[in-house]
């Protein structure tokens, strides 16, 4: 298979096993931050288009626009671009930057409420639909019992399960790149047809039930990427590809969920397989890598959930909490910093401090040290540019 291409065998070819993958391929990097591009002209008008749409967000109240006709789902809402000319990786939530989209799967009260606070109203036939769809909220509430209602109530209990308690969330869009969407359906169906081998349970028609909704899932996750150009029926055959093919795994995750955190997990270092193997083969240059690593982080700063003021006056701003871990030791006391790190990291120089991705250091004191002092650095440095630049920061 072309898209594996001098990459180390290993159980990761035979079965669904990223973490293989990653552990024969990887390259940890002991060396200092001297290799890192800054930010190309393409990348500073990009990002400065999007600050202009960040102020526009600020003087609207917090919100920019709201689709209320649109229920939100994979495939709900045609190609969306910040500038079509110039991205390098693409896709957006709805089909413009910064525009939220009602999710009602939740519960349809923090949807109206929502809308309502921020000057718009949920469309007649949204509110029709959901009368006959039972939503989170009412799933959770009709689990309750006189006694937990009324701790609810008294405030005695918080934290619970219903309105915006999803909690994190956190997929493996990992496996949209190495495998394409295709082996990630045949292995689900796999599972699917193995139940037909063992006893008809209460819990074996429900996980019938549930693989049938991911394959359905996977499949809208190919029409989404073919309606920007792309087949992600494939494994990635390149750098870019692995981006753009992981991030549109990511997508879909918040097109579907709106979770009060939405993860990213740990996904630099497994880039960085595919950016070290282009690289040695001529195929890109590092500021190429850095360009590429740049639009993907701004893609996911673009990411927005429709929430109550309240909401955000809880969490102090209007989080997503898209996590990505970079650094850590693995099992085998190999350090996981790679160049890719630090790439990563570099986005906060070429693209401005901002709270979204939440980069996530995974620290020890076996991590290599020209990696801690970089990591020094950036705090300090985008603590100042936090002061600097608090007109188009978005705190939380």
């Amino acid at each position: 298979m072309n898209a594996w291409n001098n990459f180390n065998g290993g159980d990761w070819e035979t079965g669904i096993n990223v973490r293989d993958f990653i552990q024969k391929n990887y390259t940890p990097y002991d060396g200092d931050s001297a290799f890192l591009a800054p930010a190309t002209a393409r990348t500073t008008a990009l990002r400065e288009k999007f600050d202009a749409l960040l102020a526009e967000e600020r003087e609207k109240g917090g919100v920019r626009n709201i689709d209320t006709e649109t229920v939100i789902t994979i495939t709900a809402f045609g190609p969306g671009y910040l500038d079509k000319d110039s991205e390098i990786i693409v896709g957006l939530q709805t089909d413009e930057p910064l525009k939220r989209a009602c999710n009602p799967f939740g519960g349809m009260r923090m949807v109206r409420d929502a809308c309502k606070q921020y000057g718009y109203e949920v469309s007649p036939k949204i509110e029709e639909e959901f009368k006959y769809h039972k939503t989170h909220n009412d799933g959770v509430f009709s689990a309750y019992t006189k006694d937990v209602r009324e701790a609810r109530h008294v405030g005695l209990l918080t934290g619970l399960p219903d309105a915006y308690g999803r909690g994190r969330i956190i997929g493996d869009y990992r496996r949209v790149a190495l495998y394409g969407v295709n082996r990630l359906i045949e292995e689900k169906q796999k599972d699917k047809d193995a139940l037909g081998e063992v006893p008809t349970t209460e819990k074996e028609i429900r996980c019938a039930e549930e693989l049938s909704d991911q394959i359905k899932a996977l499949k809208d996750m190919i029409a989404m990427a073919a309606s920007y150009g792309f087949d992600i029926t494939r494994p990635a055959e390149n750098a870019k590809e692995a981006v753009q093919w992981l991030y549109f795994g990511y997508l879909a995750g918040i097109k579907e969920q709106n979770g009060a955190a939405m993860s990213l997990g740990r996904t630099s270092t497994f880039l960085d397989i595919y950016f070290e193997r282009d690289i040695k083969a001529g195929l890109m240059t590092e500021s190429e890598a850095q360009e590429i690593m740049d639009d993907f982080v701004l893609h996911l700063r673009m990411a927005r959930h429709l929430r109550t003021p309240e909401y955000n006056e809880l969490f102090g701003g209007d989080p997503m909490w898209i996590t990505e871990a970079v650094g850590g030791i693995g099992e085998d006391g190999r350090h996981m910093v790679t160049k890719n790190s630090y790439r990563m990291l570099n986005t906060l120089y070429n693209l401005n401090a901002a709270a979204e991705p939440n980069l996530t250091v995974l620290w020890s004191e076996n991590l290599p040290e020209n990696w801690k002092k970089f990591i020094a650095k950036v705090s300090i440095d985008t603590d100042a540019l936090q002061y600097e630049n608090d007109d188009v920061m978005r705190p939380y």
